[in-house]
């Protein structure tokens, strides 16, 4: 036996029933088994090393480009969920390496300037824009010069899922769950560390469900979901109530009006600038993205180009067009 078929025959002895198990795996274009890595493995790999996620640590999470090395980008985002939800997915006995391969790759599509950046892109582009749809384009499209990674059907569908839809796996919902528990958590973090909050002024019916520091509301969290166990994939009630009480303050509080928020219009303002400008000047698209407006549309192309962008490299681009420089006569 292989490697890669010991590790399968593995999971059988390991993993519970309703699990995914690596061999279910399957791709659109059939390739040849590697000698050492699962499916999963292999679709965890090619995410961690596409050019996508290394420009996730230049992408806003809340704060928009913060100064300070402490919050969080998309980049500690993701990893932040990819822990917690192989904890679970552990603990529940889930198909590990599909968690986290989903993990890895749900918000591979992700605009810069964060949640301001995609409703940008939502409402100029005629296609409409979601990230967790855009983050099946970069995989399938984008990444490789446009080749795709040719990742299995059931990590694409659990990249898809994660924001609000349910996943055709446990594993896939499972990361909808972490990703929840992640940012809600760290954003209340990284909030706090920037002045906006202070610990006291969370619900007081929520902290003293889930806790009273980060660590601890975590925590209570992810027991709660191992304690709610696979029939239906959730928190338990109490913990739920708790937590949608918690996500509904941070929306009025955190991210709807505040000063983590400020230069949210300046954001999209510059979004919309570029996509005018590379709409009426397709020829300065890179070459890989004039090819996607060949095989799909122009504002698909313009689209897409725009969302892989870093935030710095999206204002460096706009001041390159739109800001004037200083002539040197020297």
């Amino acid at each position: 036996m292989t490697v890669r078929e010991q590790t399968e025959r593995f999971e059988e002895l390991i993993l519970c029933p309703e699990a995914c198990f690596a061999r279910e795996a399957r791709r659109a274009v059939k390739e040849e088994p590697c000698p050492f890595r699962t499916e999963f493995q292999r679709d965890r790999d090619r995410i961690l090393h596409s050019s996508a996620f290394r420009r996730l640590k230049r992408k806003t999470q809340v704060f928009l480009s913060p100064v300070g090395d402490h919050y969080r980008t998309r980049l500690t985002h993701t990893l932040e969920v990819s822990q917690i939800a192989r904890t679970m997915a552990r603990a529940l006995r889930l198909n590990e390496d599909l968690t986290e391969a989903i993990a890895l790759g749900h918000d591979l599509g992700h605009s810069p300037f964060g949640h301001a950046g995609e409703k940008a892109l939502d409402e100029i582009c005629p296609h409409g824009y979601q990230h967790y749809v855009q983050s099946v384009r970069v995989v399938n499209y984008i990444e490789k010069n446009g080749k795709g990674l040719n990742l299995t059907h059931q990590v694409k569908n659990g990249i898809i899922c994660h924001t609000n839809r349910i996943a055709e796996t446990l594993e896939g919902n499972l990361v909808r769950l972490a990703d929840r528990i992640a940012y809600i958590n760290h954003d209340i973090d990284d909030a706090i560390r920037g002045g906006i909050l202070k610990e006291s002024d969370l619900p007081a019916e929520c902290t003293e469900i889930l806790g009273h520091s980060k660590s601890a509301r975590i925590t209570a969290m992810i027991s709660s979901v191992i304690a709610h166990g696979t029939e239906s994939m959730d928190m338990m009630p109490e913990v739920r109530q708790a937590h949608d009480k918690l996500h509904d303050f941070l929306y009025a509080n955190v991210y709807s009006d505040s000063a983590a928020k400020a230069e949210d219009s300046k954001a999209k303002m510059l979004v919309k600038q570029l996509y005018r400008y590379f709409r009426e000047h397709l020829s300065e698209l890179p070459p890989e993205y004039t090819e996607i407006a060949n095989r799909f549309t122009p504002d698909r192309a313009v689209c897409d180009y725009i969302a892989g962008m870093s935030d710095d490299y999206a204002i460096h681009i706009y001041e390159t067009l739109f800001v004037p420089r200083s002539w040197d006569i020297r």
